[in-house]
């Protein structure tokens, strides 16, 4: 998307799921999720039901096991934090159950690179645009939070376990030019981890 269009868009939502694992296949758990990756769309198959017809969800992007997170984070984040860097604010809410590939979509893995995280891709993004950028300070400020069971926590903090009461934290880019000194510019990039039971 180009930035004219972010401007249009309040909220894009895209689900990503994940290849049974190796505790699910030792039980033989069956696939009950189906994806229709041309028309963005998942159905949900009842176990035990299959003579019932699925449920049916569309979304703005759907992304399969089979997708490295380098593909969704090129689709549908990297135009997201382009605008971060042109002055639009911009969230990425990564939310589900436990255990269903949030931690490993958002932080992701060193190796292979194209399953490196959302996040490390996103700081080394907003850090190319910094260093890009001529006649510019830039104060970088970040913070990564965990919200679990209505408990919120830092996970950059001092202190990883303590329960903190705070509404909206971002990562905030303040922008001043040499020329525009009385003017700043907030930019900001929240990154939010909602956990389910």
């Amino acid at each position: 998307h180009s930035i004219g269009k972010l401007s249009q868009i309040s909220v894009r939502v895209v689900v990503r799921s994940r290849p049974l694992n190796d505790r699910e296949k030792a039980v033989s758990s069956g696939v009950v999720l189906s994806m229709d990756l041309q028309h963005c769309q998942c159905f949900i198959w009842k176990p035990g039901a299959e003579d019932e017809p699925p449920k049916q969800f569309t979304f703005d992007g759907t992304y399969s096991g089979e997708h490295a997170t380098e593909q969704l984070y090129n689709e549908a984040v990297c135009p997201l934090v382009e605008g971060v860097t042109e002055g639009y604010n911009g969230t990425i809410f990564a939310y589900g159950q436990t255990g269903s590939g949030k931690s490993f979509t958002m932080q992701g893995v060193s190796e292979p690179e194209a399953q490196r995280g959302v996040i490390p891709r996103a700081f080394e993004h907003i850090f190319e645009s910094i260093q890009c950028a001529e006649n510019t300070k830039f104060l970088v400020r970040a913070c990564y939070l965990e919200i679990y069971n209505e408990d919120v926590r830092d996970l950059l903090g001092n202190d990883v376990k303590q329960r903190l009461e705070v509404k909206f934290v971002s990562f905030v880019i303040r922008v001043k030019t040499q020329d525009l000194l009385e003017e700043a510019w907030f930019l900001s990039l929240s990154f939010l981890f909602f956990l389910g039971g």
